[in-house]
């Protein structure tokens, strides 16, 4: 196991320097909104992606050297690491990641914005007001850095006019709905993009297909059909829930509800919802080993069903790859019915 205050203060001087954990410039690390239909820049709400899912390959990256060098000699050589300067590191770190990698996290996040025009929201986005949240600092316990810069984050969106957010990962989800309004006094409306969805299949439009709650109560009204949906009968996939969806918002219904809608049943398994087992990946800037040991133990609850097993964070989705599993996004299952 690394020192944690090694990293802490590596990540910290980052975060102070180049308001990311990695110091890679952001014109670099944000470039997936390049790849759509271009976005409006103002409206009702805007989308706020917290940049985790495009950290996604350099975590992976990091983290596959980190392994190498845990508990040898050379991991106190990380002492040094917050010495160098973070644009110069990030850069580096940039070179190095794999160009399919960056491609496919930036997938999931082009699927979210066809899920959002589906689903009729009025949203827009605007690259130099989404920033990272700070959470990592809050995890790994440097508090009085987390503050620091979730009042910057805040009080830069507040001077734009921001009063509603969107969120795409659970992660900066936690941060700006309950971390921000506790120790930076400035509040967002924030809403995961799941919770916006509104369409169906067009079975369970006409209510024949899944026992959810509109169907039960016989609602079809004000919701969009999905006309090329891909399987006809039901399809099943076990979906893993992140820590702070299952556990701390307690908003896991809200995908399940989804899925069902079309046509998807989510297999059941011993730890899920609010009783949900952590993927691993909050430790692996610490303990790659560590972390991957607590991955694998996930993975074996996620493969007694047998099912595909999806996940709606990119820090799960990511670290229980690492252990072998075949895991997709929720946000690419949910567009691959559009």
């Amino acid at each position: 196991m690394y020192n944690p205050k090694y990293m802490i203060d590596a990540i910290s001087n980052n975060v102070r320097t180049t308001k990311n954990p990695f110091g890679i410039p952001k014109f670099l690390l944000n470039r997936w909104h390049l790849g759509v239909k271009p976005l409006a820049r103002s409206g009702d709400s805007m989308l706020f992606t917290g940049l985790m899912y495009q950290f996604s390959p350099y975590i992976e990256k990091s983290t596959e050297y980190l392994a190498q060098f845990e508990d040898s000699k050379w991991q106190e050589y990380l002492k040094f690491a917050k010495y160098v300067p973070g644009y110069l590191s990030g850069s580096g770190l940039w070179l190095i990641a794999l160009k399919n990698q960056k491609k496919e996290y930036d997938t999931v996040l082009q699927n979210i914005v066809r899920i959002l025009r589906a689903s009729h929201v009025d949203f827009f986005y605007r690259p130099e007001l989404d920033d990272y949240s700070g959470i990592l600092l809050y995890d790994l316990g440097d508090q009085d850095a987390f503050i620091r810069h979730a009042r910057y984050v805040a009080k830069k969106l507040k001077r734009a006019g921001i009063k509603r957010l969107i969120t795409v990962d659970p992660h900066t989800t936690y941060a700006l709905k309950v971390l921000f309004p506790k120790y930076t006094g400035i509040s967002f409306d924030v809403k995961p993009y799941f919770e916006l969805i509104n369409f169906r299949s067009q079975k369970a439009a006409h209510g024949k297909g899944t026992s959810s709650d509109h169907q039960k109560e016989g609602k079809t009204e004000g919701y969009l059909t999905v006309n090329n949906l891909l399987t006809v009968g039901i399809e099943r996939i076990t979906l893993h829930d992140p820590c702070f969806y299952g556990r701390y918002l307690e908003v896991s219904d809200t995908p399940r509800r989804v899925l069902a809608n079309l046509d998807i049943e989510c297999a059941n398994i011993r730890n899920s919802g609010t009783f949900t087992s952590c993927c691993g990946g909050p430790a692996e800037s610490i303990s790659p080993k560590l972390s991957s040991e607590i991955a694998d133990r996930r993975l074996n609850d996620l493969n007694t069903t047998g099912d595909k097993i999806i996940a709606f964070c990119p820090i799960c989705l990511g670290n229980l790859r690492k252990s072998g599993a075949k895991v997709d996004d929720l946000a690419n299952l949910i567009a691959s019915k559009l």
